[in-house]
């Protein structure tokens, strides 16, 4: 694992909005702090890729640690090669409430904005 600053064209940012709904959760669920934020891409949903989001308590050999506004991210290597610039956000108008990804490597998302095709 390492902690490092990515390459300004790599980068993930995350909007004060979306670092504090993960705050928010945190404490109201009781999230331990050597628990982060892990984010991730996998197989699946109707583009063909979908996000994955949730605590995790592990940190594995492969994965790289951001902190974005106090919140560390942890991201393993294969899904930071399709998260490269994507804007974690969070929204809660008419359409729903959740976290958002304006991802600029996705072709192709979906309606409900779960998955996309690269």
């Amino acid at each position: 694992m390492s902690e490092q600053t990515i390459d300004t064209a790599m980068q993930i940012t995350m909007t004060e909005k979306a670092a504090k709904e993960v705050h928010t959760i945190r404490t109201e669920n009781d999230i331990p702090e050597n628990y982060h934020l892990r984010i991730g891409v996998k197989g699946g949903g109707c583009s063909g890729l979908t996000y994955s989001l949730g605590f995790d308590g592990e940190v594995r050999d492969t994965d790289e640690i951001l902190e974005i506004k106090g919140v560390k991210l942890v991201i393993d290597s294969k899904s930071l090669f399709y998260l490269g610039g994507t804007e974690v956000d969070y929204s809660d108008g008419l359409q729903g409430r959740g976290f958002v990804f304006n991802n600029p490597n996705a072709v192709r998302t979906c309606g409900c904005g779960s998955s996309f095709g690269s």
